[in-house]
């Protein structure tokens, strides 16, 4: 079949690159750079363990303690907050202790062995060496902090993570650059992390690109459908003949739903990061303050800081404070970092997670038709869920039944 996958991050090329495998003839749309955009900037993580959806019991009482304070994980931009504010209820809504188990229960499949899902990319592209198993550390400050995360941790255990306890010592043996204001920690080793996620996914676009698949620099702009089945996918340049399609344009997906018929909860959780070239310290692996909900990651352009949630929307201009306020935390987690770097030893990045309120992607048929098929909305589980959901794509595509359970994901779902 001929084959249109829309968006050329992560999901977009695991899309496409598992099709190509099937035998069709497939073209890749970015108006952009391969990887530039929410795929470029995120902390690198490939854990299976990420099952715990962002909205959570409890999570409400936290909220303005979050906005207060100038080293938060959370920001809203007041102007943006009424137009935020339905998605927030959803949000809110989905944290209820039955829902969140479901949920897991639904990620656990998509996000199972997340690093292995992408050895047949990886081996195909020759990319092994962007890839590093060594596990993810999870850190706290105090006891009774990794005390209130028992309903994350039992819904980890619960969906078949395994995790290691380590306090103090124990902890600061696994990684000894730590600061010793950390005294408990979770050592998770199954997970792993690429030392480049932009890279990584470039060079699996350009094994796309060997093996007979193309890339075309247009923005999708629409589909043409007759009696149900899809006909060609509009470009700004004009109709591209498919008998399938792919919507995997991240947090610029939504439109192109809504012209299909479904209106979906899709907003944008804006994240940030900091790198550190050449420093001080390069952890054994990625590491999560619990407590600051940012990640440390060494790659091969430096250590990476990457996380926060910001929530105002795609058209305005980044909050550089946001940054520099990952770079304090970060120090505060290695005390060996300077106080203090010139700027040709730092890089700054923001960029668009596309995210629904539930913490679950969008995968799933049109309603219009069901040539087109959805795999957007992965929140913080893009790159972690990337390469199992282009092999979903591609059951869907050959009308083969997917290989793991997909209904919770349905664009028909309540929210």
């Amino acid at each position: 079949m001929k084959v249109v996958v829309i968006g050329g991050g992560v999901v977009g090329v695991a899309s496409a690159s598992f099709a190509l495998r099937d035998g069709h003839e497939v073209t890749l749309l970015e108006p952009g750079a391969i990887a530039e955009g929410a795929t470029f900037g995120n902390a690198g993580c490939l854990n299976a363990s990420s099952v715990v959806p962002m909205s959570v019991p409890g999570n409400l009482a936290k909220v303005p303690g979050w906005l207060l304070d100038p080293l938060g994980p959370l920001s809203i931009r007041w102007s943006y907050a009424p137009k935020i504010a339905p998605w927030l209820v959803k949000f809110l809504r989905a944290g209820t202790r039955e829902r969140v188990t479901a949920q897991a229960q639904a990620l656990r499949g998509l996000l199972h062995d997340s690093y292995g899902s992408y050895a047949a990319l990886v081996k195909n592209a020759g990319a092994e060496t962007l890839m590093r198993r060594n596990g993810h550390l999870v850190v706290y400050r105090s006891k009774a902090d990794f005390e209130g995360d028992a309903f994350g941790w039992s819904l980890r255990r619960d969906n078949g993570i395994a995790f290691d306890v380590l306090e103090r010592d124990a902890l600061w043996r696994q990684e000894p650059s730590l600061s010793r204001d950390y005294e408990i920690g979770v050592f998770i080793p199954g997970n792993g992390h690429t030392v480049n996620p932009n890279r990584l996914i470039a060079t699996l676009a350009e094994a796309f690109l060997r093996d007979g698949g193309a890339v075309r620099r247009e923005r999708a702009t629409g589909f043409d459908v007759e009696g149900g089945r899809l006909k060609a996918v509009r470009t700004e340049s004009g109709a591209i003949p498919a008998d399938a399609a792919v919507v995997a344009a991240g947090a610029h997906s939504k439109p192109l739903a809504t012209a299909l018929g479904d209106d979906l909860p899709l907003d944008t959780e804006r994240g940030y990061h900091v790198v550190i070239k050449d420093p001080e310290v390069t952890p054994r692996s990625s590491i999560l303050d619990a407590a600051g909900k940012f990640v440390a990651t060494p790659m091969d352009v430096g250590l990476r800081f990457a996380g926060t949630v910001e929530f105002a929307g795609l058209e305005a201009a980044p909050d550089w404070r946001r940054a520099r306020m990952l770079l304090t935390l970060g120090r505060r987690l290695f005390p060996a970092l300077r106080d203090g770097y010139p700027e040709d030893r730092l890089s700054r990045w923001m960029g668009f997670r596309p995210s629904m309120p539930d913490s679950l992607p969008v995968i799933g048929r049109a309603r219009a038709t069901r040539d087109v098929i959805y795999a957007f909305g992965h929140g913080h589980v893009g790159l972690a869920a990337g390469a199992r959901t282009g092999a979903v794509v591609a059951d869907l595509i050959a009308g083969r039944p997917p290989s793991i359970p997909i209904d919770a994901f349905a664009p028909t779902r309540r929210f």
